[in-house]
């Protein structure tokens, strides 16, 4: 089984990266490949509750549909731990399937071959 990892940089400001990012996990998800969608920056608010819920890019489903669908089918979401901390994001804030992270999960992940993406 492939390792993916797509790094998602974007929230509301930038709807059609932030879906994007979960439309290309959810594909892998869907096609038995180990994927992590990693959100720094921006993207950390992705992971809290309801923030999702007001994100959307004419043309495509709501972000939050397709995070619940990326979810539902095994995907898994990573918050950054330097990026979320000085937001004031703390495990309480965030969705099912979401945790936050160090950059040494990250590195270790992509150390054992994780292919990577960015939006």
């Amino acid at each position: 089984m492939a390792k993916v990892l797509v790094n998602c940089t974007h929230g509301k400001d930038d709807a059609e990266r932030a879906t994007l990012s979960f439309i290309v996990g959810n594909v892998a998800a869907t096609a038995d490949q180990e994927v992590v969608v990693l959100l720094t920056i921006d993207g950390v608010w992705l992971a809290t509750e309801g923030y999702a819920e007001s994100v959307q890019k004419d043309g495509f489903q709501p972000a939050k549909e397709i995070i619940d669908s990326f979810v539902s089918n095994g995907g898994q979401v990573w918050a950054c731990g330097a990026c979320t901390k000085p937001r004031g994001i703390t495990d309480a804030d965030l969705i099912p399937g979401a945790k936050i992270v160090t950059a040494a999960n990250v590195v270790e992940y992509m150390a054992q071959g994780a292919s990577t993406l960015s939006f």
